[in-house]
């Protein structure tokens, strides 16, 4: 699908590269992103392409697994001097003498859904420890100005039941005597080896953290649950749950994950963590399938999961984050959530 022909979407990218932040920071400047070609990373490179449409002149360097993926999924920024694709694994040492300083490191790849939890357990960890630290000795290496990993709301565990809202010094339990907590656990990990290299190497950091994205830059493969209810909405067909659907939990719409991403990395404070949420679009999951049965005209279906994706499924039953600090930056979410998925299922149907 060639989203840079779809209307909606090209009037999210608009919309986000026209708000009101200090862009000067990243004019004439470089920007590398590992995790290019994820669901978040897709977005990010068109919303930095559109403003160098716009002459801010900031290169980027978008490293993914397969650079020819990513060269025919950026096909409209094709040529552009701007826009430079690396093929990289994350879990090897990255030395590129030829590029220089490089100003802004974004470390976004990272496994990012059940299946991928239980089948690849160790990639799950190892991209969230190693290739962070991977891309850590590279921001110090090529005196990066600002360092930012994306981390999760995994990293709070289980609400104890003792907030509602999860605000950034919470930590709730992890069993991490099980295959599915590689990557909370992880995460927390490369959270703390971030603060590590702001105390041992002097590097700025800061910690933006993504709620359940979704959104028309999602992969089709993605075995979340909001990303296959979503698929069964785009096709008409019933919506199916695979429990009771009580598990409540705060979601992101890409251009607002987006948006928050670059309020954080343009105006968060060093050594600083953020939420990326919005209390319009927490919702519980069974309500949610309910959301995407009606846009499609259809009805929600319950059936039980198998035993690999179950082994995935997270155990927490109540994950809502509170995203005020990242507000008072002057952060704030442009849709609820049933206009994300809205304009999610508006893009992806055509």
């Amino acid at each position: 699908m060639d989203l840079y022909s779809n209307k909606v979407y090209c009037q999210d990218l608009a919309t986000v590269a026209a708000m009101d932040l200090p862009w000067e920071k990243l004019q004439g400047k470089s920007i590398l992103i590992s995790g290019a070609t994820g669901l978040v990373g897709k977005f990010l490179v068109d919303v930095l392409m559109t403003k160098n449409a716009g002459g801010l002149g900031c290169t980027v360097y978008a490293l993914s697994r397969n650079a020819q993926k990513a060269q025919d999924r950026f096909s409209k920024w094709s040529g552009s001097p701007l826009l430079q694709f690396i093929s990289y694994d994350i879990n090897k040492p990255f030395v590129r003498d030829d590029l220089g300083t490089v100003d802004f490191v974004l470390h976004m790849a990272s496994n990012t859904h059940p299946m991928q939890y239980s089948t690849d357990p160790i990639g799950t960890i190892t991209t969230n420890i190693i290739g962070v630290q991977n891309m850590l000795d590279f921001a110090v290496e090529h005196n990066a100005e600002r360092f930012a990993f994306a981390s999760s709301n995994e990293i709070y565990g289980e609400n104890r039941g003792d907030v509602e809202l999860f605000k950034e010094d919470y930590c709730g339990y992890i069993n991490s005597n099980t295959m599915r907590a590689g990557y909370p656990e992880s995460k927390r990990c490369g959270e703390a080896l971030c603060q590590a290299y702001k105390a041992q190497k002097g590097i700025d950091v800061v910690i933006p953290r993504l709620t359940r994205t979704y959104g028309p830059t999602m992969l089709m493969s993605d075995t979340k649950a909001i990303s296959q209810f979503i698929r069964k909405g785009i096709a008409a067909e019933d919506i199916i749950l695979k429990s009771a659907g009580t598990q409540y939990y705060s979601y992101t719409y890409v251009a607002d994950a987006v948006s928050g991403l670059l309020y954080v990395l343009l105006k968060g404070e060093n050594g600083e963590a953020y939420n990326i949420a919005d209390e319009r679009s927490d919702i519980m999951l069974k309500d949610l399938a309910a959301i995407i049965a009606d846009i499609a005209g259809k009805k929600v279906v319950f059936e039980m999961p198998d035993a690999v994706e179950a082994a995935g499924y997270s155990k927490a039953t109540k994950a809502r984050l509170d995203g005020s600090k990242l507000k008072e930056l002057g952060w704030n979410a442009l849709y609820d959530i049933r206009e994300g998925l809205e304009r999610t299922i508006d893009i992806l149907k055509v």
